[in-house]
């Protein structure tokens, strides 16, 4: 009888240079964190609240446990942002971790539902200072000097016009004539696509660049800074035109924190997804009082893409992620 069944792939994706490259990172990562007394730090990938985040999709498991006669719905971080702030909160000091994140419906050349990431946080540090230390980092890995622009001179450099200030029916003719099939007003949205389609891909071409100073519409889980406009404290590394790295001068209130996750709430419940539990533990943390710093989360698969010169996620991974 001959089978039609295709055989059995089983041999890693990546070849053996390159695992050897993703080695070499990691150790290369962990020499500088600890000339700096950074500590390294482990927190679980489960937890029972996951991101409200609408653009960030949660992926999710049941745990059963023999003493229990309910079954418990955790999810799989999508970063280790909430537990490391609970470090933070307890005073541990500067932080960093190396692990596996998870996000649901990302695939493709820059994307996969399972990730590296490196996360660190700095007691004491704003964005700049952080931005300052993301480049010295890069320097050892060998890259270039950094850019950096405010991501009004980016809008204005691509397209033309300020993000801050342009009128709601100019970013809707602009994110028209790009291919947006919808008449939404949500500024965040029209920003973040005109931003991801025109913007992003002409970013650190050159040399690797820092983008910063959001809108405040896109503060995420950075502060506000209060000027002639609010802007978000964030930053974002760019490098051949792929976002690399996204950092915050981080949200310490409790208060403001909470009201960000029931508006993440809201808009997820008005865009018909799920309802995602926020993380009281991380509400409590911040009552209890999370010193002033700045945190970055780096993709280490991208990260190694730009060392690598590689055109696709894939080519840096052993094993495609659900296929393995």
């Amino acid at each position: 009888m001959i089978s039609d069944q295709r055989p059995t792939v089983w041999q890693p994706g990546a070849t053996k240079q390159m695992l050897a490259l993703r080695a070499r990172l990691l150790q290369q990562i962990r020499t500088f964190m600890a000339e700096r007394s950074i500590l390294e730090v482990e927190t679980p990938i489960l937890s029972s609240a996951g991101t409200t985040d609408p653009n960030i999709q949660s992926l999710s498991t049941w745990l059963e446990l023999p003493d229990r006669s309910e079954r418990d719905l955790l999810y799989l971080h999508t970063s280790p942002e909430f537990a490391m702030k609970r470090l933070l909160a307890a005073d541990v000091g500067a932080i960093y971790q190396i692990c596996k994140v998870f996000r649901n419906d990302e695939s493709g050349k820059l994307h996969q539902p399972e990730f590296s990431m490196l996360e660190w946080y700095r007691p004491g540090f704003d964005h700049h200072q952080l931005m300052d230390e993301l480049e010295t980092l890069l320097q050892t890995l060998q890259f270039a000097r950094c850019v950096r622009l405010s991501y009004a001179e980016v809008f204005q450099n691509n397209l033309g016009i300020n993000p801050h200030t342009a009128q709601i029916t100019v970013l809707q003719e602009f994110a028209t004539a790009r291919g947006l099939n919808t008449e939404t007003q949500d500024r965040s949205l029209l920003l973040d696509f005109l931003f991801s389609h025109s913007v992003a891909v002409t970013l650190g071409n050159e040399q690797p660049l820092f983008v910063y100073d959001y809108p405040a519409c896109q503060a995420a889980l950075a502060r506000i800074r209060q000027a002639e406009q609010p802007l978000a404290e964030r930053f974002e590394l760019f490098i051949s035109g792929i976002e690399i790295a996204n950092g915050y001068n981080e949200l310490c209130d409790s208060i403001e924190q909470n009201s960000r996750f029931e508006s993440d709430n809201l808009k997820r419940k008005r865009a018909g997804l799920a309802m995602i539990r926020t993380d009281e533990k991380l509400i409590a943390a911040l009552q209890h009082g999370l010193p002033a710093c700045a945190g970055v989360a780096v993709g280490l698969d991208r990260l190694l893409m730009a060392i690598s010169g590689s055109k696709a996620i894939q080519d840096v991974l052993a094993f495609l992620p659900g296929r393995a």
